[in-house]
């Protein structure tokens, strides 16, 4: 059964801008969302199995839980046992527990960052900022989003600066703003986002 509402527990403001622009445009008619930003990702992995005992309560059919963490220096496996533990101790069901859509919360690690996810659909870049070449975004170095070394996010800056874009530094909720109201699902081709767009079709799929 599709859930009627979801809830997105993400490490920052510029994931909630870009969920609030990108889920607005893609969730099915008449499913609700919540986003809840933290401060930063230790404030979130601190906060998260307290937080996470609240949906507990919550009726099961209805709503849907989204843990969204960068990995950013982590072990990918140690992360996202971190993150299931929380949901052990919360008494909430898994999407790998589950091992079917029977699911109550879903842990998604976006690698390395959230900009990761704008350079794997570059079309979405440069409709938002038409300045920047689509073949710079195309150059063999960002092929692989979630592979960039370096930083995504410094990564992103240097794009848009290069074409005269937030010349004193990028504004992480502007960008997210601007590049998920173009974001394409289908079309991109990072490997976390892909993953935890599969996971919100899931959710949603009556």
């Amino acid at each position: 059964m599709a859930a009627q509402h979801l809830e997105f527990l993400v490490e920052e403001p510029s994931m909630a801008a870009f969920l609030q622009g990108f889920l607005s445009r893609h969730l099915p008619d008449g499913i609700t969302f919540d986003v809840h930003p933290h401060r930063g990702k230790g404030d979130l992995l601190a906060k998260l199995e307290g937080r996470l005992r609240v949906y507990a309560h919550w009726p099961g059919d209805y709503c849907r839980v989204f843990v969204l963490v960068d990995r950013d220096d982590d072990e990918c496996r140690q992360l996202k046992q971190r993150l299931e533990g929380a949901a052990a101790q919360a008494g909430l069901l898994t999407r790998r527990q589950a091992g079917n859509s029977n699911w109550q919360v879903v842990n998604r690690i976006v690698i390395e960052e959230l900009e990761a996810w704008y350079f794997g659909n570059p079309e979405a870049v440069c409709a938002a900022y038409p300045k920047v070449p689509l073949k710079t975004l195309n150059q063999a170095r960002y092929r692989n989003p979630d592979a960039i070394t370096g930083g995504t996010w410094e990564a992103m800056q240097r794009v848009l600066q290069r074409s005269g874009y937030f010349p004193v530094g990028m504004s992480k909720v502007a960008a997210a703003r601007d590049i998920a109201a173009h974001i394409i699902p289908e079309r991109n081709c990072s490997p976390s986002f892909k993953v935890f767009y599969a996971a919100v079709v899931e959710a949603t799929k009556a």
